[in-house]
């Protein structure tokens, strides 16, 4: 029986490497659709809980994963031999980027390495894991390569397929966004085809997996460098005394030739805020320099620092200094109505401001604490004591916020994302990014 044959017939084993927010979603679909599948993570803690059938992770309801584990579909492991009885191998752990701000591939590596000793001809290997173009053909292939002693293209098959989640989304998630593939050859690509198209509507082969891996940068390069051009717009406006916010909303209602993006404290998230310099940083090593991406990075990533000056002017204009200043910070999520603050700008405005002399607390209804370097931050349980503090910054737009009542309730208001539109009372106190 071939691989295809396998997985259309459901008898095909599917291994997920990494159980967070890619790879429990993906898991749990494939499970769905009754291939049995088998999660890999180093987490004890998250692998005792999904067994459990409780989910850590909001796009992956415990009313959802609970029944798969008790089918016996879905299960997770901190071992990683069960690769050894699994046909197709999806590899989803983070890639972050070091303290200069390079590539770390330091998982993927790991994860491999853990992979490798467990290898067997037949198998099929697909890294969902944001890289640089070539790191699945020039370091993943020849890594399994050497460890297992078998030939990428002939006894194995490897493909890259960026991962498309986007934490929250209603709309889109694992079965309807179109999944892009490139293998390492034509019969990889078609058997990673089969694997993806037995759970995912819409699939779609590319030539290699070098495309592959820059269509990912392509679609969150486009972001950040559109993010970049709106932030900086919001930095003219500033001075030329214009509500950027006006600005966009005007300039949308052309039905061609524009497309709207918004600006906001800075770049948060799994994707955007690190996947472009994985593409600049390949391109140093060419000799060539990715202007538009390190221009646009270098202004998202100041843009927490411009809230910061925000909340300064505001205070300065009724006779308050930082230092000695209540002030709340609403929403840590790096973006509406999601508990992930990976990257969120928040963390850098919370620790710029209690730099300067400032008691800070944050509320998130989403986010009831964080951790930031180990350390463990907690958030006020509730907005009963809004009075108390001198000012607030609206970082999350969460729809549990109630603007008009935090707008009426405090003294002074920085809204970084033009949460308080709709809000008629107090505009002369409510400062616009």
């Amino acid at each position: 029986m071939t691989l295809e044959q396998a997985i259309e017939n459901r008898t095909a084993q599917v291994a997920v490497v990494g159980l967070g927010y890619v790879g429990l979603p993906l898991a749990a679909r494939t499970a769905e659709v009754g291939l049995r599948t088998r999660g890999v993570d180093i987490n004890r803690g998250r692998v005792a809980n999904i067994n459990l059938g409780i989910s850590d992770i909001s796009d992956v309801a415990s009313e959802v994963l609970a029944p798969l584990v008790a089918s016996g579909l879905l299960s997770a492991h901190d071992d990683f031999a069960v690769i050894n009885e699994s046909d197709a191998i999806i590899i989803c752990v983070p890639t972050p980027l070091n303290k200069t701000r390079d590539p770390d591939i330091g998982f993927i590596m790991s994860a491999a390495e853990q992979i490798a000793p467990h290898m067997k001809a037949g198998q099929i290997f697909v890294l969902e894991s944001t890289t640089y173009p070539g790191f699945t053909r020039e370091v993943l292939a020849p890594m399994l390569e050497q460890a297992s002693g078998l030939t990428a293209g002939v006894d194995f098959h490897v493909a890259f397929s960026p991962e498309r989640i986007d934490p929250g989304n209603a709309t889109y998630g694992v079965r309807n966004t179109t999944k892009i593939v490139g293998a390492l050859s034509e019969a990889g690509g078609q058997c990673v085809r089969a694997l993806y198209s037995a759970f995912i509507d819409q699939v779609q082969v590319v030539s290699s997996p070098d495309c592959a891996e820059m269509v990912k940068l392509l679609e969150n390069t486009f972001r950040a460098v559109n993010i970049g051009l709106v932030n900086e717009l919001a930095l003219m406006c500033h001075k030329l005394g214009l509500s950027v916010w006006e600005v966009i909303d005007a300039a949308a209602t052309k039905p061609f030739g524009y497309m709207p993006f918004y600006p906001g404290p800075g770049l948060g998230g799994h994707c955007i805020p690190i996947d472009p310099l994985y593409l600049s940083w390949k391109l140093r090593s060419l000799n060539y320099q990715a202007r538009f991406i390190e221009l646009a990075d270098t202004i998202n990533t100041d843009m927490p620092t411009h809230v910061v000056r925000l909340v300064q002017d505001a205070l300065n204009d009724r006779g308050k200094a930082v230092r000695g200043s209540r002030i709340l910070v609403l929403g840590v999520a790096y973006k509406r109505d999601i508990d992930d603050y990976r990257e969120s700008p928040a963390i850098t405005v919370i620790d710029q401001i209690a730099e300067k002399g400032a008691v800070v607390d944050y509320y998130d209804p989403h986010v009831p604490h964080y951790f930031e370097e180990g350390t463990r931050h907690e958030g006020i349980a509730d907005l009963s004591d809004l009075e108390s503090y001198d000012l607030g910054v609206i970082i999350t737009d969460h729809r549990a916020f109630d603007y008009a009542d935090i707008c009426r309730r405090l003294p002074v208001v920085v809204d970084t994302r033009n949460a308080t539109r709709d809000v008629r009372a107090g505009q002369d106190h409510i400062y616009l990014l």
